[in-house]
């Protein structure tokens, strides 16, 4: 693979144009009331956020907002998302893969990107070939209002192929099957069209998002990401333990004694790559899906050392950056840290451990664990072990803990390489206070 394969590609796309997309279908990102080219700079952290009549931040209310039209006391927002291909590097970069070292071995692969706030007609030329891995995290709160656009910009390195695509919001208690993303109950996006997804946020917890359609194929290709919900608790001030002095302001749920507070948190999610399935989907070769084996195993997206990488990665065939998300833990001295831990990984059980920080387990697949006001249902524990499509939500509390680098990895020794490359896969740094030791 190389900049003259794919110029070539795209040469061709251009000269006969994307394939089968219906003469009806457009691209068409939906927001209520809000109108292209009414504000400058509306999208904050990659959605468009109004709240009671008025855009969060600076900014004034967009033509076509009123205040009859937002619900009290509750957000609307508007994301737009698309989906297509792209190619990452993985993170064996002392292994000669044809390209020379220090550049890992590149790969192939199916995934989303953020379109928010890109006029429609630019969709489709601005983000073939600029999909990320993983997805752009999707950060929303209890009571929001959130109209998910997404848009379908096709598969530029196999135009031979007509995938339709969807966004699945894992663990969400959906009012309408259509909204779903599973395809047989619900419907997908075919090259060139968009689909509004609607979804009144009742429930705060770690959630996760993926691709429904050809699902082992497009998880397994790379359309995964973190979606988490803020409760309606955060901002309310709550002192635990009573009489400690430690006060929280955000929570991991709606826990009535501040048992789930936190002063800064991460998403984590476990991902793996079969570099042999990406290769044959690259070659257009059968893809072998009863061998599936994951040689690269990653935290958001990332093995060892690049998950402590702070930047955001270019990949070496086009040149975009495709890889935004590190898995850097860092926190000060007595701060408690919330990890949001979730797997869509497709092959493999893993089990994460920390070392020299115990593990406080407060909730499980978007649940706190027991009722509110209490304590005793959480897990004391250094380690957790968890399977695709679960999450779980861990709190390190730093207290007496020394400042320096500790970790978090995988038990799974197997998944501590980067396929062949020793020392890499599944590890992470927690660096407290006053930086690594």
């Amino acid at each position: 693979m190389n900049y003259g394969k794919t110029f070539f590609r795209l040469l061709l796309v251009a000269l006969l144009g994307m394939p089968a997309i219906p003469a009806s279908a457009e691209v068409f990102f939906q927001c209520p009331g809000y109108v292209p080219g009414d504000i400058d700079d509306v999208v904050i952290d990659g959605v468009l956020r109004f709240r009671d009549g008025e855009l969060s931040g600076t900014f004034t209310l967009p033509n076509g907002f009123t205040n009859d039209t937002l619900p009290a006391d509750q957000d609307v927002v508007c994301k737009h998302l698309v989906a297509g291909d792209g190619f990452v590097n993985m993170a064996d970069k002392t292994v000669d893969h044809g390209a020379g070292t220090g550049v890992g071995k590149l790969q192939y692969m199916f995934g989303f990107a953020n379109a928010t706030g890109t006029p429609d007609p630019q969709v489709m030329g601005n983000f073939m070939l600029k999909m990320e891995f993983p997805a752009p995290t999707i950060t929303l709160r209890q009571g929001d209002h959130f109209y998910l656009t997404l848009s379908n910009v096709g598969m530029v390195m196999r135009p031979d192929l007509f995938d339709p695509h969807s966004v699945h919001y894992h663990g969400f208690p959906n009012a309408s099957a259509i909204f779903d993303g599973e395809p047989m109950s619900s419907i997908a996006i075919n090259m060139g069209a968009s689909l509004t997804y609607y979804y009144q946020i009742v429930e705060p917890g770690t959630f996760l998002y993926h691709c429904h359609v050809e699902a082992t194929e497009h998880m397994q290709m790379g359309m995964l990401g973190n979606l988490y919900v803020e409760p309606a608790q955060d901002g309310d001030t709550f002192e635990y333990p009573i009489g400690s002095g430690r006060n929280f302001t955000s929570f991991a749920y709606n826990d009535g004694d501040g048992s789930t507070g936190y002063n800064v948190d991460y998403p984590v999610q476990i991902h793996n790559f079969d570099p042999n399935f990406h290769d044959a989907s690259m070659n257009v070769q059968p893809l072998p899906f009863a061998a599936m084996e994951d040689l690269y195993p990653m935290l958001n997206g990332r093995g060892y050392p690049d998950t402590v990488n702070t930047g955001e990665l270019a990949n070496s065939e086009t040149g975009n950056l495709s890889q935004k998300v590190n898995a850097l833990i860092t926190a000060a001295p007595g701060d408690r840290i919330l990890l949001r831990i979730s797997s869509l990984a497709t092959t493999s059980f893993h089990t994460l451990t920390t070392s020299g920080i115990p593990m406080l387990v407060v909730g499980k697949d978007a649940r706190k664990l027991g009722p509110p006001n209490d304590t005793s249902q959480y897990i004391r524990t250094n380690s957790i072990t968890i399977g695709g499509g679960e999450a779980i939500d861990v709190i390190l509390d730093t207290l007496n803990v020394p400042p320096g680098t500790y970790f978090l990895y995988t038990g799974n020794l197997n998944h501590l390489n980067n396929n062949t490359e020793e020392y890499g896969g599944m590890l992470t740094e927690i660096v407290i206070g006053g930086g690594p030791i």
